[in-house]
């Protein structure tokens, strides 16, 4: 009865203070890592996932790096046939899966209840806009969205933290590239992530992105449509180039361009609307037209150009605004994420006006 009372008591005190005690996190046991192949069947809940997030559900804390890895090598297949990791799976389909590992840094290991709320902590900071389906986060500029060779820290693993009552961690929907700050769409259930997955497939979704370049463009209102294929820079890093039509790998790539306001002719704020969805697609496609993005390490390319004394070297590209159908009904959910530190030091510096109108919004949806 003391104990009751005491409880009671807590609660009183914690909703007067508006803190709410909530319920210790449910334990989940993870799936066992395979040390033989295994087949596994893709049931109707899973249809429509990626081979990619098909894993990482049935085996969490499985690196990306280690499922590219698989399916590069050959030794991931489904029906018996090579697959790429961003392959859509069917129900009834059976995935072969090899032996796995854990990697070092990357896997399954046991974290503080301090580092779960410094987590928690941080991605409720991030919130542009929750509701029970669905969050919209304003990504930081240097955050991975995923873990790879040598990231340990990333939004993928942070979300972890956020895990509900039933087990279910929140899920990714799309990618933003480690240093690409702004909107990011993520699903609270697996309800939400199919229906928002299948809205970024069919271009049901309008991004709106923000680019500081150098240079003004020649044409002030744009089209980039190109093939883009994945290759490799001087030092052997993967980079996308302009391909051919019908060149290996090579996939259409469609980009809206605007250009809000300029500073002395030497550097233009560009509005960029994506189509089409491709790895670094608005950054390959700046640097294509001749005006790369300030402080894009892979796709600057202007020789003996020097960088506007105050402005910091790093990417300047903001995932500004993103619009998408509600998962649930189907009204659009409008996001729009701040500039920020560096790019926000920038406008102050070059004298631009966030407020601008932004005449991006005229071009077309196609």
């Amino acid at each position: 009865m003391r104990r009751d009372k005491q409880a009671k008591e807590r609660a009183l005190r914690a909703a007067e203070s508006g803190v709410v005690e909530q319920a210790p996190k449910p334990v989940i046991k993870l799936a066992p890592l395979p040390t033989a192949v295994l087949n596994l069947n893709v049931t109707e809940d899973e249809a429509g996932m990626r081979v990619d997030r098909f894993l990482e559900h049935r085996f969490p804390g499985l690196s990306f790096s280690h499922i590219q890895r698989i399916a590069r090598k050959g030794e991931l297949r489904v029906n018996s046939k090579r697959v790429e990791t961003k392959d859509r799976l069917e129900a009834g389909q059976i995935v072969r899966v090899p032996p796995l590992r854990i990697e070092e840094g990357t896997g399954l290991v046991a974290r503080s209840p301090q580092a779960e709320a410094g987590d928690a902590a941080a991605i409720r900071a991030m919130i542009l806009f929750e509701d029970a389906d669905m969050m919209v986060l304003n990504k930081p500029f240097g955050l991975a969205v995923q873990g790879g060779s040598g990231t340990v820290r990333h939004l993928d693993g942070m979300l972890e933290a956020l895990r509900d009552a039933q087990g279910q961690k929140p899920r990714l929907v799309h990618r933003l590239d480690k240093d690409t700050s702004g909107c990011i769409v993520i699903a609270k259930t697996r309800f939400a992530a199919s229906a928002l997955a299948k809205s970024f497939r069919s271009r049901d979704t309008r991004k709106i992105y923000w680019a500081l370049v150098a240079g003004v463009p020649r044409v002030k209102q744009g089209r980039v449509s190109t093939y883009l294929a994945k290759g490799e820079d001087e030092e052997g890093d993967s980079k996308m180039q302009i391909a051919k039509h019908g060149a290996e790998g090579a996939t259409h790539a469609v980009t809206y361009y605007a250009v809000v306001e300029t500073a002395a002719q030497k550097l233009s704020w560009l509005s960029m609307k994506p189509v089409t969805g491709r790895t670094h697609q608005l950054r390959a496609h700046a640097a294509h037209i001749g005006n790369p993005i300030v402080g894009d390490p892979k796709y600057f390319d202007i020789e003996n150009w020097e960088l506007p004394g105050g402005i910091q070297n790093r990417l300047h590209l903001l995932a500004r605004r993103i619009v998408i159908p509600h998962p649930r009904t189907g009204k659009p959910v409008d996001v729009t994420a701040p500039l920020p530190q560096h790019m926000q030091q920038s406008w102050n510096l070059l004298g631009l006006d966030a407020k601008r109108y932004d005449p991006i919004l005229e071009s077309p949806e196609e």
